[in-house]
């Protein structure tokens, strides 16, 4: 079995945490009740526990056997989404509007699984930091615990992070090398025109005309701009002007998701797009303010340690079941502010079957505690392996 047999005996208990924190979702730098339920968990357990860090994270350290200097740090997500929950499960979030839909719920038991399992045994020599990270959904929680002062004050050799899959087959390891997942930038664009009745367009210049264009004019970016092979995603999300059927508006806004899986590609798409918001300004008569922001760098996996994390999940399910030339996935992980300051990989669990096929951020998702023992056994393998007592 792949699964650690004393990790087995912990499936029941790891199922009530995440079903408990399933039901009491909490928001970034809102996970009070969750980091509380952490902490406790981790004292309760003999280690040395911190909270607060980065706002609302905990990092517990646990020692193994021996003298080694040498450490790893592992890192869960513990946020929830501003969503309605559609499941009807009997663990449904009791909170109108807050829902774990991307499965953090699930994260945070498998390492409370595999912080258990090594707490009992110890069977290492070195030292483990459990990183339990607040607001990855958007917020930047790993950014936060990252400026905290997260590596300054628990020095880790490599860090790692587990997601899981729903459209990955069950019981499967998904990773590459290098860019594993696209950056998230936000372009909030303000188009500032000339207002009138409708009536008499020709006394006005028209913002949603200008909009319009700019919506076309913004795609060109990824069909003419950039090579095909290159992973560019733009997509306007916001298109917001006027306020009456009579009047046309003074004004209007469009907002902008960006993804890039490079930090050249990242430069070249906001350089571009600030060029083509001068161009149509200057087009039409019109003054438009580009507000591009950053939010999220690319999540990029580091050689060495996608090359350690690879062979302990070959190890635990076998070759077969690992594909080491995932796809780069356009979705964005705040992990990648810890991959900056700290080597280390990020791996997907695949976690679909026939009761689990709803993707993760949909009402209906829901995490499969099926793989809370392969995750947990992940960890736990990838510590005694890499800090192996002599």
């Amino acid at each position: 079995m792949p699964v650690y047999n004393r990790i087995a005996d912990l499936q029941d208990d790891m199922q009530t945490w995440r079903r408990d924190i399933h039901k009491h979702p909490e928001l970034g730098f809102e996970e009070i009740r969750t980091a509380q339920i952490v902490a406790e968990k981790l004292r309760d357990w003999g280690m040395e526990v911190h909270e607060g860090i980065g706002q609302t994270g905990v990092v517990g350290v646990l020692k193994g056997q021996g003298n080694s200097t040498k450490t790893i740090g592992i890192r869960a997500d513990m946020d929830a989404l501003p969503m309605q929950e559609l499941t009807g499960v009997p663990h449904q979030s009791v909170h109108e509007g807050k829902m774990h839909a991307c499965g953090h719920d699930g994260h945070t038991a498998i390492l409370l699984g595999a912080a258990k399992y090594l707490s009992e045994t110890r069977n290492f020599d070195g030292t483990v930091n459990f990183i339990f990270q607040p607001a990855e959904e958007g917020l930047g929680g790993g950014d936060a615990m990252v400026k905290d002062g997260l590596f300054e004050r628990f020095p880790c050799d490599a860090v790692y992070g587990l997601h899981n899959m729903p459209d990955g087959p069950f019981g499967t390891f998904h990773i590459k090398k290098g860019s594993l997942m696209a950056s998230a930038d936000v372009a909030r664009i303000h188009i500032k025109a000339k207002g009138g009745h409708a009536a008499h367009p020709q006394r006005s210049i028209d913002p949603i005309k200008v909009g319009v264009q700019l919506y076309n004019a913004v795609q060109t970016i990824v069909s003419r701009n950039v090579s095909p092979i290159d992973n560019v995603v733009i997509s306007i999300t916001e298109f917001h002007a006027g306020t009456a059927q009579n009047v046309i508006p003074h004004d209007a806004e469009l907002t902008a998701s960006i993804r890039t899986t490079t930090p050249e590609m990242r430069d070249y798409v906001e350089k571009r797009m600030a060029e083509i918001c001068d161009g149509v300004a200057a087009t039409f008569g019109v003054e438009i303010d580009l507000d591009y922001k950053r939010i999220f760098p690319c999540t990029v996996n580091h050689d060495t340690q996608t090359d350690i994390i690879t062979r302990i999940a070959s190890e635990l399910v076998g070759p077969e079941n690992v594909n080491t030339q995932a796809p780069v996935r356009m979705g964005s992980e705040d992990f990648s502010f810890m991959l900056e300051a700290c080597p280390g990989a990020y791996i997907f669990l695949g976690s679909q079957d026939q009761d689990h096929q709803f993707a993760v951020h949909h009402p209906q998702y829901d995490f499969n505690d099926g793989i809370l023992g392969l995750g947990a056994s992940l960890w736990a393998k990838l510590v005694e392996t890499e800090l192996p007592r002599t």
